[in-house]
């Protein structure tokens, strides 16, 4: 199923990999929210995850150190555990070597894409969940 918009949860300290998962994706014709480009400076940025998060259809949660040690990510994944639109919707990708089960003993229990060594087969992996290629042209 193609998404119709991903939320990618991530660590503020992981910009620099979130800039270039996100831009990747859209370049790949798929839609992505996240905090660091999506809320404007007069938004209540609180307020603003929230709808995007009731309006999203596709989780994606970055996993790093930083990540599994953030109350927002945290708060962000039990949403998405929580609400039926994200049943069988939830991609857990792992940037960094971490504990990821320290924030959810339920992360193992979903396929996961793997971007630490090889980033382009990492891409793949995200990018088949829907069915597409991947483009190396494309590439954030």
């Amino acid at each position: 199923m193609v998404p119709k918009e991903v939320f990618l949860s991530h660590s503020s300290k992981n910009k620099e990999i979130t800039e270039k998962v996100a831009e990747t994706l859209r370049n790949h014709n798929i839609s992505v929210w996240y905090s660091e480009t999506n809320i404007k400076g007069a938004q209540q940025w609180h307020d603003e995850i929230g709808r995007a998060l009731r309006r999203c259809d596709w989780f994606i949660i970055l996993l790093s150190g930083e990540s599994i040690s953030s109350k927002w990510v945290k708060m962000e994944l039990g949403y998405a555990l929580r609400h039926s639109q994200y049943d069988e919707h939830i991609l857990p990708v792992v940037i960094e070597d971490c504990d990821y089960e320290s924030l959810s003993w339920t992360l193992g229990l979903f396929q996961m894409a793997d971007l630490r060594n090889n980033i382009e087969d990492g891409y793949q992996e995200i990018l088949g969940t829907w069915g597409f290629g991947f483009d190396r042209e494309k590439m954030g």
